[in-house]
């Protein structure tokens, strides 16, 4: 049987759970090429990346999201961030008492001082991580990290999702806090790894909207800057950014990621 026409083929496909935005993003891209699923999973997504211009980070993003939706196109590794440091604070600072947004800055605050996968994260109990007067201090089958700086991002979290209790409840650093489409998801649930990546891409995005219009005559620049960074940050890259940065890695895999990122600094310093 002749294939469906590309427009048609995609329509077939559900988009992938959290990645809605993305996926309609690059189904249009395809479909400005002419491109249905197969095509695209025969190709890959260099053509695309050629017409749009798409920077590798872009092509890394775009084939997890494709990968989730079921296609099957080779996996592109996650390039190191671009630039080496980037000013990561405004992401752990306090806005409001909206449960999203505190949830969301207290794992920043975390994964400054224990950058952590994400799966890392998702699995993250709350008797894990126990508040001491002047730090965090997480213990994980991989062993135990001080954190410093993160407690009152921490404290503030706990205090709202207590306020709740199905949160207070959770055993979770980052539960639900809605119920989601997925089989057995309920409020106080573990996230999954497609939720947790997408509420901290919209974190990001919120955050440098915000230090754009706030930002003194002085700093409009630098809020332009770095505004412009966080618009298309991951936490993927946000953990190798704190790794470069000096975070002790939070597993052995991390030991690698952070000595090629301390190499690196040294060759442009060098």
């Amino acid at each position: 049987m002749p294939a469906p026409p590309p427009a048609r083929a995609w329509r077939r496909i559900p988009p992938p759970e959290g990645y809605e935005t993305q996926w309609r993003r690059l189904v249009d891209a395809a479909l400005e090429l002419g491109l249905g699923p197969d095509d695209l999973a025969a190709t890959g997504l260099d053509p695309i990346a050629g017409a749009r211009g798409w920077k590798p980070a872009t092509v890394a993003l775009y084939g997890k999201v494709a990968r989730y939706g079921g296609l099957a196109l080779a996996t592109v590794p996650t390039p190191e961030p671009e630039p080496e440091s980037l000013d990561l604070r405004p992401l752990t600072q306090i806005r409001s008492e909206h449960p999203e947004h505190l949830r969301t800055v207290a794992w920043c605050a975390l994964a400054l001082g224990w950058p952590a996968t994400v799966g890392q994260f998702r699995a993250l109990r709350r008797d894990q991580v126990h508040a001491t007067a002047r730090r965090l201090l997480v213990r994980t089958d991989d062993g135990s990290w001080s954190v410093p700086g993160a407690l009152t991002a921490w404290h503030a979290w706990e205090e709202v999702r207590n306020r709740f209790p199905t949160l207070a409840a959770s055993p979770w650093v980052l539960p639900a806090l809605r119920r989601g489409p997925g089989f057995g998801s309920h409020v106080g649930g573990q996230l999954s790894t497609q939720a947790l990546q997408v509420t901290f891409a919209k974190h990001a995005v919120r955050t440098g909207q915000h230090l754009r219009a706030t930002a003194a005559p002085s700093r409009r620049a630098w809020a332009a800057d770095l505004s412009a960074a966080y618009a298309t940050l991951s936490y993927d890259s946000y953990r190798r950014l704190a790794l470069a940065a000096g975070a002790p890695p939070a597993s052995a895999r991390g030991v690698v990621r952070a000595a090629r990122a301390v190499n690196r600094l040294h060759r442009l310093a060098g």
